[in-house]
């Protein structure tokens, strides 16, 4: 229930043949600088504007003037990248997303249709087709130890040997508002997060994590 094949429909990413070299979406995360780049110098000029080097923005999309947009980056059809938006760099943006006003991104990937609209933060961390960031939810991704980041489920746990390593969003998964996200978590597909949650380890598909940590199967 973590891996890229169950996680996320790739039809909704430019990164599709970047990511199907994986099989755990958190293998992606140390390459996304150089994918972004790479992926950018293929891109028509015709649609996309190089607007900095290794900055191209897709000339449907509304980047407000006061965003800042770090290289390299991609901002894709019809997004919206919103006032004082932070995006640091190594960040791919698909189509039709919003990443509003005060939200930093750094190093992720976010599928067709994501909306982090208020006060994310995002780092180090690949959102799928469809999901949803609630007001002030943020991925934590740098445990408090500084050890590498394990995933944790109830069958197993996985090193992955990494220190920096946000969260795995599947397609359609929902956060509430003035969620933490704790370092390796994930959440899987049709999944919502109830507000103000500390979420760590892995939340299956279809489910409900509820205040507690309670994980319910959704009816």
């Amino acid at each position: 229930m973590y891996t890229i094949s169950e996680l996320y429909d790739l039809e909704h990413t430019a990164a599709k043949d970047y990511l199907t070299q994986f099989t755990y979406p958190w293998e992606a995360l140390s390459g996304i600088k150089k994918m972004i780049v790479e992926l950018g110098e293929t891109l028509d000029p015709e649609e996309y504007t190089e607007v900095s080097e290794h900055v191209w923005v897709h000339k449907t999309a509304n980047v407000f003037p006061s965003a800042y947009l770090g290289a390299p980056c991609i901002v894709g059809p019809r997004t919206e990248v919103r006032h004082c938006a932070f995006v640091r760099g190594a960040a791919l943006i698909g189509e039709d997303c919003v990443v509003g006003n005060s939200v930093e991104l750094k190093n992720v990937i976010l599928f067709d249709h994501v909306q982090v609209p208020h006060y994310n933060y995002v780092g180090d961390s690949i959102l799928g087709y469809y999901a949803h960031m609630g007001a002030g939810s943020i991925t934590s991704n740098v445990k408090a130890d500084r050890l590498p980041v394990v995933v944790h489920s109830a069958d197993e746990t996985i090193e992955t040997g990494m220190k920096k390593f946000g969260a795995m969003l599947g397609d359609h998964a929902e956060i509430g508002c003035n969620t933490v996200m704790n370092p390796g978590t994930v959440i899987g597909r049709f999944s919502n997060v109830y507000p103000v949650c500390c979420v760590r380890g892995v939340v299956p598909h279809n489910s409900i994590y509820k205040t507690g940590g309670v994980i319910v199967a959704k009816q």
